[in-house]
């Protein structure tokens, strides 16, 4: 029943969000320059299931979503990624969101040594009580995610109690700056024009689809490579990082060697694919039961607003349009799932770009980890 019930939620959200793109009055207009079309897909399944007091965060879709959706929007928005693209834009996007991975790792520190200079009582929460462990762990969750965070845990050997209270001061920040940084995306081209930053936007693939017969046959050849790949990648007896790593190659090898490739259709299913995959995660979206000391809180706040500061210095000094702080910010700290559609609020064609910082972050999170762990204990513990 719970199956089905979250099925015909994230059915209606999606078919709320598309209904919302296509409305052209200006009222709704100056409602999505606010808020857009996308982040309802991530807010409505929450209200829906706050509203009515459902729990949705466990049902077999998750699973589902896992191991087959998100992995078709990976070859599907990757194949729609040229060799072109890549040298056109070129290593600069790589360079902003590696200087937010480096400021996740290396901020805690700093910020310890500033706030215990004015909170006696920093130094009793963070190192006599061991906060500073669950720190590490969120280093691993913001920049690898879950697996890194477990990895770092271990290590680290961070008490139960402390992870516990991180997890859920995690999901709730992490779900709040993925709301903000919607809100920064939508406004890019005002920050370039504050930061006299010209760096243009190429457009590499039609907005539209014209279906031809040629078109029709290009399209079922594309689907169905995306398909079968998807299907034979999850029998792998694999991790799920290898795999997505796999299905992305397969797909800019796809979309760079096969003369029938259909750039715009994969383009446009993987946007779908992404606003699907929203409203999926939209199920688990929860603010409640957040009991941590406020210290930390103001802790975390402080040190995701200065990875942004440090991602927007480095992009302003490389004239690199400011989109790809937001988008290197939610590789960085969302995900696979999330860069993407915060990508999409601003330009689809970047959405492979955004993937392959996901990737990134998701194989270098315990290195980062590592790192922070290193430099608490040689400046701090």
């Amino acid at each position: 029943m719970d199956l089905l019930i979250a099925i015909s939620i994230v059915i209606i959200t999606v078919a709320f969000v598309f209904f919302l793109e296509k409305q052209e009055g200006k009222f709704i207009q100056n409602i999505l320059n606010w808020i857009p079309a996308i982040l309802f897909a991530y807010v409505v399944p929450a209200v829906l299931t706050h509203t009515f007091s459902l729990e949705l965060s466990k049902v077999e879709l998750h699973n589902w979503s896992k191991a087959f959706i998100m992995p078709l929007a990976i070859i599907a928005v990757m194949s729609a990624l040229s060799i072109k693209q890549l040298r056109i834009i070129g290593v600069r996007p790589i360079i902003v969101f590696v200087s937010g991975s480096f400021a996740v790792a290396i901020l805690p520190i700093i910020l310890f040594l500033l706030f215990s200079g004015f909170s006696p009582t920093m130094q009793e929460t963070l190192i006599d009580k061991e906060y500073w462990m669950g720190l590490v762990t969120i280093v691993g969750s913001w920049i690898g995610g879950s697996t890194s965070q477990l990895v770092l845990k271990e290590v680290v050997e961070c008490p139960e109690a402390i992870f516990l209270t991180i997890l859920i001061m995690d999901n709730v920040l992490v779900n709040i700056w993925t709301i903000i940084m919607f809100q920064f995306i939508k406004r890019s081209d005002k920050w370039n024009s504050f930061f006299n930053i010209d760096d243009k936007v190429v457009d590499f693939v039609p907005d539209t689809i014209i279906f031809k017969e040629k078109t029709k046959r290009d399209i079922i050849i594309t689907a169905f490579s995306c398909i079968i790949s998807v299907i034979i990648v999850y029998f792998l007896p694999i991790d799920f990082i290898f795999k997505i790593l796999i299905l992305s190659g397969l797909g800019l090898l796809f979309g760079n060697i096969i003369p029938a490739w259909n750039h715009a259709f994969v383009l446009k299913m993987g946007g779908l694919l992404i606003v699907l995959i929203m409203a999926i995660l939209g199920l688990k979206l929860n603010f409640q039961n957040f009991d941590i000391p406020i210290s930390i809180i103001a802790f975390a706040v402080v040190w995701l607003i200065m990875h942004y500061v440090v991602m927007i210095a480095v992009a302003k000094l490389l004239n690199l349009n400011m989109a790809w702080v937001p988008i290197g910010s939610m590789a960085n700290v969302g995900g696979i799932s999330t860069a993407p559609a915060v990508t999409k609020a601003y330009n689809e064609e970047w959405m492979p770009h955004a993937i392959l910082l996901a990737i990134l972050s998701m194989v270098s999170g315990t290195i980062w980890g590592l790192l922070t762990i290193y430099l608490f204990k040689t400046f701090i513990i």
